[in-house]
């Protein structure tokens, strides 16, 4: 019997939504000196490591048989194609417009799992969730051709892009597509195995990615500043180790669905932490597109409640 959620667990549950939310802002230090690819190999590394000593800790074995293979393969490259285009676009984009758009994968997965798996059905609320976010993201494009004349004469404000904000979007499509799959791989691998295998093999593909695409890193040590090493532990060891290890936590003891509900806080953070730490021009239309983002994101994830006469 799972429990309800109690003050402790929500304030958990709002706290990762919270760090998820800055995970745009750390990629984006981290490109100031580093290449991007060669970032994500680092995140997924220290990731990898982290995910490696809870398994240890959690007695999980990491052996996989060729299926658990097969299927770690095919996450770990849907991962590889997702983060490269996380990672440019935010090269091409400020942060405030990437939070906004990477969180529209929950309306991909749900069009997903509608049309194509057919494990859910479409509803009403969901659909108006999917519209209002679509909404958001409309008033984002908008934005930033009307109303980012601040960024065009301040050389310190990173600016958006149509390029940089395509490129997000098609990250968040790859993203629905590797969760929904990751929701069918979980039900056949031992999930911290399968984490673990995720975050090593595609630490691996970036790594060769990276020599192929950026060559040999620069041995240039003033490149790796003190923002750059926070960053990198931020992104690898803060959201990809310890809000994984909080998560999984909650989740033996409370539904998903009461969990995945406070994700609806993840743009919200994430526009305020660009506003502050990467002084993103501020608008009043983007405040409104990040509320439609998060109420969409809260009406497709929310389930109804069950009446309290059904037996």
């Amino acid at each position: 019997m799972k429990e309800p959620l109690d003050a402790t667990a929500a304030s958990l549950s709002l706290m990762t939504a919270a760090l998820w939310g800055g995970i745009a802002v750390a990629v984006k230090y981290s490109e100031d000196t580093l290449n991007p690819i060669a970032v994500a190999a680092i995140r997924f590394a220290l990731a990898a490591a982290f995910m490696w000593l809870w398994c240890r800790l959690r007695r999980s074995p990491l052996q996989l048989n060729a299926n658990e293979a097969r299927l770690s393969a095919i996450v770990a490259l849907l991962l590889l194609v997702q983060i490269l285009l996380f990672n440019f676009a935010i090269h091409y984009s400020n942060t405030s417009h990437a939070v906004l758009m990477i969180s529209t994968y929950v309306g991909w997965v749900a069009l997903i799992e509608h049309f194509i798996t057919k494990a859910d059905c479409l509803t009403p609320r969901k659909v108006s969730g999917i519209g209002l976010a679509a909404f958001g993201v409309a008033l984002t494009v908008f934005q930033m051709r009307h109303g980012d004349s601040a960024a065009s004469t301040n050389a310190s404000v990173d600016s958006p892009t149509t390029i940089g904000d395509i490129l997000m979007l098609l990250s968040a499509i790859v993203l629905g597509i590797k969760i929904v799959f990751t929701k069918y791989a979980v039900a056949r691998v031992e999930p911290n195995k399968f984490i673990f295998w995720h975050h090593l093999l595609g630490s691996g593909l970036f790594v060769i990615c990276s020599f192929l695409v950026e060559g040999i890193p620069s041995s240039d040590v003033t490149a790796w500043t003190t923002p750059v090493i926070l960053a990198l532990l931020y992104q690898g060891l803060i959201v990809g180790g310890i809000c994984f290890a909080v998560q999984a936590t909650l989740l033996r003891r409370h539904t998903a669905t009461a969990i995945s509900v406070f994700g609806f806080a993840t743009p919200l953070f994430g526009v305020l932490f660009a506003l502050a730490f990467r002084g993103d021009p501020y608008s009043h239309w983007l405040l409104l597109a990040g509320c439609c983002v998060a109420v969409g994101i809260y009406l497709v994830n929310r389930k109804p409640m069950k009446s309290r006469d059904s037996r």
